[in-house]
């Protein structure tokens, strides 16, 4: 890919983001916009890249927040993967809705991108691992982001005692 076909599929994702931005639930728009069309072949193709930018922005707050983790003890894996999904969903909500949408009646590659996800998700909420079969991790996963999206769910946290609270803060201030 040229840098030049690298600008035409970002102004046509651009544009489609900016599209569904304007025309919610709509759905995936492609023959409406002559840059999509000039650019991806069908619609499958336009989702994976849809997907594709959709990981980049979740890996990005993953890596954020894992990185937190790391360095603290009473923060758990589940809550901060939750927390990171929730906020990459609120940041990008077009992007969100265009992929929900278009997952009912997908093709088996923009499936296949979805299992990949959500294996990916357990993983990083420490609910699964590597040595697991793939599609037991996906279930996983799956059951993990329904929990997530849930609506009414509040974000998962990990309660401490009043006694811990008091000495984290004065180990801290020392």
């Amino acid at each position: 890919m040229s840098w030049h076909d690298f600008y035409q599929r970002r102004d046509a994702i651009d544009a489609v983001l900016d599209h569904a931005g304007q025309h919610p639930g709509v759905g995936l728009p492609f023959d409406e916009l002559p840059a999509v069309t000039a650019v991806f072949a069908d619609r499958e193709s336009l989702a994976l890249a849809l997907q594709y930018k959709w990981s980049q922005v979740l890996m990005g707050y993953l890596g954020v927040a894992l990185a937190d983790v790391d360095h603290t003890e009473d923060i758990d894996h589940v809550a901060t993967v939750a927390a990171a999904w929730r906020r990459a969903a609120k940041e990008q909500p077009a992007l969100r809705d265009l992929l929900d949408t278009y997952a009912q009646r997908s093709g088996p590659e923009f499936r296949r991108a979805l299992l990949a996800e959500q294996r990916m998700l357990a993983y990083a909420a420490g609910l699964a691992d590597t040595r697991e079969p793939a599609d037991e991790t996906a279930r996983v996963g799956a059951v993990f982001l329904a929990l997530v999206r849930a609506p009414g769910t509040q974000p998962i946290t990990r309660r401490t005692s009043p006694v811990e609270q008091l000495f984290r803060r004065l180990v801290a201030s020392a």
